[in-house]
């Protein structure tokens, strides 16, 4: 999405996001990695606004809409029955929000309508993110120690 090829920062930004990728074990960091890759993709392009080449918009927006619509299936299918039905309904309504607010977007285009965007992907990726922190900074819970059988000897 980059629209300077020498840049050398979007290349070591590039080259990170593709090397992190590809090492992320984790799928919940992986989806929150996506979604700060989706924000870095739209803040380029703001920043970019005057001079953007045309295709960008509709670039940057279908990469935005493709995370979200996998974020949607995801909800619909539920194929292993883990997701409680509130979290689904959520997901479902924000990405359709997002959906039409991309509508809007590409209907009449201006900088300020992608703040929004940029905010809700910024804190679904944190909630990604700091879930999976916390799961790996917390002790195991602890066992129980064994029972003690003593064994009382009676014979004397």
């Amino acid at each position: 999405m980059s629209q300077n090829k020498n840049n050398p920062y979007a290349n070591a930004a590039k080259t990170y996001d593709t090397h992190a990728q590809a090492h992320t074990t984790n799928q919940r960091e992986l989806e929150g990695r996506v979604l700060l890759k989706s924000n870095r993709n739209i803040q380029e392009l703001i920043d970019n606004w005057d001079n953007r080449p045309k295709e960008l918009l509709e670039d940057v927006l279908a990469y935005n809409r493709q995370i979200w619509l996998l974020f949607y299936d995801t909800a619909i299918e539920n194929k292993e029955g883990d997701r409680p039905n509130d979290l689904r309904s959520n997901i479902i309504n924000l990405a359709n929000f997002i959906f039409k607010r991309e509508i809007e977007i590409m209907s009449n285009p201006e900088k300020k309508k992608f703040d929004i965007l940029i905010n809700i992907n910024r804190e679904i990726a944190a909630g990604l993110m700091t879930q999976q922190k916390n799961s790996e900074t917390q002790a195991p819970a602890a066992k129980p120690p064994p029972p003690t059988h003593q064994r009382t000897d009676i014979s004397g």
